[in-house]
């Protein structure tokens, strides 16, 4: 298969799933849909989790299951509103100090210069 077969598969971005994330996201699939995947990921990366639960939904849809409702293309839960940074504001934050180089909690540091 070539980048361009990527671009066909059932799952958008099936590559940069986590296994927790293809594990929800594959029980949408079809028989087939999931056959596909389980192609693509002997030919490509043989990850043994991956094909592990990959071959384990396909068994459960060839002896009777359904697949659920649900989007395959719909956003990842680990991109939806993830935030960076820190959610600790200037007005809550504590007040910036600088411990003592040595000694005892109670001792202020002196700078180098004036060390005689």
């Amino acid at each position: 298969m070539t980048n361009s077969s990527r671009d066909t598969l059932p799952l958008p971005d099936y590559d940069h799933l986590p296994l927790g994330g293809l594990e929800s996201r594959v029980r949408s699939l079809t028989a087939d849909e999931v056959d596909a995947l389980l192609t693509y990921e002997h030919s490509h990366a043989h990850r043994l989790p991956v094909t592990e639960v990959l071959s384990a939904r396909l068994e459960q849809l060839r002896t009777g299951a359904e697949p659920t409702g649900g989007d395959p293309s719909a956003l990842r839960p680990e991109q939806h509103g993830r935030t960076t940074g820190s959610p600790v504001s200037p007005a809550t934050s504590s007040q910036p100090f600088s411990p003592p180089p040595h000694g005892t909690p109670d001792q202020r540091g002196r700078p180098k210069g004036d060390r005689t």
